[in-house]
């Protein structure tokens, strides 16, 4: 992509009413525009991080025998009337304008939709383990929508719900869900802590979050970082200071985190909702066990900024990245700068490097590398009249302090 063609521009200065350091540097970058208080529009280049993100969700949701699939945003009223959760505060109603009253709610989770498709398909055992899932916006009525994308009323997410014939099967699966989680996010650059918590209005027993350690998390866990217990602060049973339960030796301390991801068990609280039976080898007649599990993409967005920034701007991790090198065209645009560059941005393109090729003339080399630092693309890549002459390209990764001059040929061994 040449950035002389990208619409978005970046901005000097972050909107000062935004305190946190991923709304600041996602908007100054043009990664996203803040519409309304929690609710934001993923630009081209934070589009592009978005779907690096979503698909090593969809990689790994994949290999765990996830089906992917989608539901209506729009969900009736008789869903949650079912649940009973049509009154939780958390949702935004809709209705007609002509209207009187509110039937249908923005769909903030989709325990009660899925849980009544399956009722038609499932019958028997054998129809069973099975997991679906979708990658969809969400509405939630956060009273204190706030920290950018870390808290937000509309926002992306994965929802994974998984049916089984047992709760030993759901926990089996359960754990494999687990591993798959640390995975998308270890993939992601993030640390995750698998973390026990309450159920809240999704469940009626404990859940487990995948917290990620930072200054700007409003969650409190207590943890121990030699074996790995962690708790959320609401439920904990320990304080922090005292001995860890969960292994010998270890100290428990408090940390902030910000919560990323989330698995449910469910039991059959949405299976008795709607008479979701299946038929045991016996012949008998038993309710299905149902989990749920969710990972919110635009707040794994914005922790990788909060976890991964400098005073400068963002260090994305090359596998979240919008863009594997950010190519830089500096000082007099000659003709022949012009074409060397152009040669290399071809040749990068041809052996798939994803390419931010800045062609932009009549801006300064200080703005570009002050662009090229704020929007944190892994490899800066410099042509200029000096780099011309020398057959060289200048090299820098964004996470390094020293560039060095690199032929083409050993540039493409780098980074292709």
């Amino acid at each position: 992509m040449r950035q002389s063609e990208l619409f978005t521009k970046t901005l000097k200065e972050a909107p000062k009413d935004e305190v946190s350091v991923n709304a600041k540097f996602l908007i100054r970058g043009g990664f996203v525009y803040k519409n309304s208080a929690g609710i934001y529009s993923y630009l081209p280049i934070g589009w592009r991080v978005i779907q690096k993100i979503a698909g090593i969700i969809r990689e790994e949701m994949n290999a765990i025998g996830g089906e992917e699939m989608f539901m209506p945003a729009m969900v009736e009223k008789k869903y949650l009337d079912a649940s009973g959760r049509w009154d939780v505060e958390i949702g935004f109603e809709a209705k007609g304008k002509k209207e009187k009253a509110a039937n249908f709610v923005l769909g903030w989770t989709h325990e009660e939709v899925l849980a009544e498709i399956a009722s038609k398909y499932i019958s028997s055992y054998e129809d069973m383990p099975f997991a679906a899932y979708q990658i969809q916006t969400k509405f939630r009525n956060e009273p204190r929508a706030k920290s950018g994308l870390l808290r937000g009323r509309e926002f992306m997410m994965k929802d994974l719900y998984s049916f089984h014939t047992s709760e030993e099967d759901l926990f089996r699966y359960y754990d494999e869900v687990k591993k798959a989680y640390l995975k998308i996010f270890k993939r992601c650059g993030l640390n995750a802590i698998y973390t026990t918590a309450a159920g809240g209005d999704f469940t009626v027993s404990n859940t487990h979050e995948f917290q990620v350690e930072t200054a700007a998390g409003e969650d409190e866990v207590i943890l121990c970082r030699l074996c790995g217990f962690s708790e959320n602060k609401e439920i904990a049973e320990h304080k922090a200071g005292g001995r860890c339960p969960g292994c010998e030796g270890g100290v428990l301390e408090k940390i902030k985190g910000v919560e990323v991801g989330n698995i449910f068990p469910l039991g059959t609280k949405y299976s008795e909702a709607f008479n979701l039976k299946f038929t045991t080898r016996d012949g008998g007649k038993e309710h299905v066990v149902m989990g749920s599990y969710g990972i919110g993409i635009g707040r794994v967005m914005g922790t990788i900024v909060e976890v991964y920034h400098d005073e400068k701007g963002i260090i994305w991790p090359e596998t979240v990245a919008p863009f594997r090198a950010h190519l830089l065209q500096i000082g007099e645009a000659t003709e022949d700068l012009k074409k060397k560059t152009s040669e290399i941005y071809n040749k990068l393109l041809k052996v798939g490097v994803e390419v931010l090729y800045d062609d932009r003339e009549g801006v300064s080399a200080g703005e570009k590398f002050a662009d090229a630092d704020l929007l944190g693309i892994p490899y800066r890549l410099v042509m200029s009249e000096k780099t011309v002459v020398q057959d060289k390209v200048e090299v820098k990764k964004r996470d390094e302090e020293k560039a060095k001059l690199m032929k083409l040929d050993d540039l493409l061994k780098l980074i292709a």
